[in-house]
């Protein structure tokens, strides 16, 4: 399991190289600036923006959400990392969630996506403008998909 409290852990160093390469290599863009492994995997924990992901199970639970991610959610590193990523939706929200996931599957990202997503406490919000990706290791296999969004808002009720 990836552990941010030690910033040093390679898995986490490695599993924050592949959400960058893999960002670079769909969207032509940086998620950060180029730095050594170890200084971004702190630059994307620490972000100003949403940065999540999930692996490639049948069922995919979060194994990674920065701390903008944490804050939004209401949840810390291991509640959020436990969690199926189904359930940052909500119910009525969870089958145009999973089209959108084959989408992203067939052709690499999005930079378009816009959906509602739930808190661990049951408030909503619309995120907008979402990068949605899949997340490869070397030689191109696929290890999951990863979202990045910097605007959100809460909807009625929040």
């Amino acid at each position: 399991m990836l552990n941010p409290m030690n910033p040093h852990d390679p898995e986490f160093v490695a599993w924050s190289s592949f959400l960058a390469a893999s960002y670079k290599r769909w969207t032509g863009a940086l998620l950060t600036e180029e730095l050594d492994p170890l200084r971004r995997a702190e630059a994307l924990y620490g972000a100003p923006f949403v940065l999540v992901s999930h692996g490639t199970q049948a069922d995919p639970v979060l194994n990674y959400g920065n701390l903008a991610a944490q804050k939004l959610w209401g949840l810390n590193w291991a509640e959020l990392t436990r969690m199926p990523s189904r359930l940052t939706a909500e119910q009525p929200e969870r089958s145009e969630r999973e089209q959108f996931l084959r989408r992203v599957s067939t052709h690499g990202y999005i930079s378009d996506y816009s959906g509602i997503r739930v808190t661990s406490a049951g408030l909503r919000f619309r995120i907008r403008g979402a990068v949605v990706w899949n997340v490869e290791a070397g030689g191109g296999n696929r290890v999951g998909q990863a979202a990045m969004f910097r605007d959100w808002e809460w909807l009625e009720g929040a």
